[in-house]
């Protein structure tokens, strides 16, 4: 995912689309290790959107925890 893409969604979204992902790193982590996966690197792809989604909603609390009351 593009950091532009993940900056348009919303914060479900953002929670949504984490657990999503975790979920399928969790099943491909399983498999890997049963079997050979066909694209490997899929772990690596979702293991960088996971930190970039928690990036912009750690941003995302930090803007709103700054501004004034």
């Amino acid at each position: 995912m593009k950091l532009d893409e993940i900056r348009a969604l919303s914060d479900a979204e953002l929670r949504a689309r984490v657990t999503e992902l975790e979920e399928e790193r969790f099943r491909l982590t399983f498999r890997a290790a049963t079997e050979t996966l066909e694209d490997p690197l899929r772990l690596r792809t979702i293991r960088r959107d996971i930190a970039r989604l928690l990036t912009v909603q750690r941003e995302r609390t930090l803007a709103a925890e700054q501004r004034p009351t």
